[in-house]
């Protein structure tokens, strides 16, 4: 039976905040489970090492749950060779420098990605579009208004900002959420923000559930 849950906003390369964060909260493996709101890299520049840590994460914490962000969504259009002057833009430059340790590999047709490895390829393609648990929605960015959880379509679910956490709309559920930075975690019509803009000088948050107890490192 779970005992706590543990949602971790938007971490986007900080990887000393999200060590410092993993060990403030004390996870119990057995019983705890843990939810990480997406947007594990761009922007910051230790984008590789975090995705590393993460796939640690989840070999000694069982249950573990991964949410895909925008910016994670971003980085497969990439690989797939779409959209990728809108990833460069938006700090993906910062990702495969990390992944590259500042020089560029080169592609071949048989492997095009050479740069990624396999376990980091699987981890970026198995990211859920969200997490139901008991009275709790987690969710990168948010929901639209009036559309049951199973039809919303994924462009909302990690890009929409304002008509979702100000709206007065009550989904049934409160939702945990990450994508929009706040400088403390946002509370409003069973709305919790928690991104707190790790990757901007601020702090990276943790909320624990059902307590509603955060911390931050």
């Amino acid at each position: 039976m779970v005992q706590r849950i543990f949602a971790i906003g938007d971490i986007h390369g900080c990887l000393d905040k999200l060590v410092l964060l993993m060990r403030l909260i004390e996870v119990d493996p057995e019983r705890d489970s843990l939810v990480f709101i997406g947007d594990y890299i761009d922007r910051g520049d230790h984008s590789k090492e975090v995705v590393d840590y993460l796939v640690d994460v989840k070999r000694r914490f069982p249950q573990t749950f991964f949410l895909l962000g925008n910016h994670e969504q971003m980085l497969l259009e990439y690989l797939d060779r779409k959209n990728e002057e809108a990833f460069l833009y938006n700090g993906g430059d910062k990702t495969l420098r990390s992944y590259w340790g500042g020089e560029a590999r080169p592609e071949s047709s048989a492997n095009p990605h050479p740069w990624l490895p396999a376990d980091h390829r699987d981890f970026y393609r198995s990211l859920l579009p969200y997490y139901q648990f008991d009275e709790y929605i987690f969710v990168h960015a948010g929901l639209r208004n009036g559309i049951p959880l199973d039809q919303q379509d994924l462009n909302d679910l990690i890009w929409i900002r304002e008509e979702f956490f100000y709206s007065a709309y009550d989904f049934g559920r409160t939702i945990v959420f990450g994508h929009t930075p706040f400088p403390q975690p946002f509370i409003h019509n069973r709305r919790i923000g928690i991104d707190t803009g790790a990757v901007y000088g601020n702090r990276l948050t943790a909320l624990e559930l059902p307590a509603m107890r955060f911390y931050a490192a």
